[in-house]
């Protein structure tokens, strides 16, 4: 996939939250919504 630029539409993605919840970026249709991940997280260094 190639790299999202800014302004760019988020693909349609989901995930499973802290709780354990599946929640899809569907749910948020027609919402303000802020995404933040840490790319690397789960790697070493």
């Amino acid at each position: 996939m190639p790299l999202l630029k800014v302004g760019d539409a988020a693909p349609a993605f989901s995930v499973v939250n802290q709780d354990g919840t599946a929640v899809s970026l569907e749910q948020f249709k027609g919402h303000f919504l802020v995404l933040w991940w840490y790319p690397k997280a789960d790697t070493p260094g």
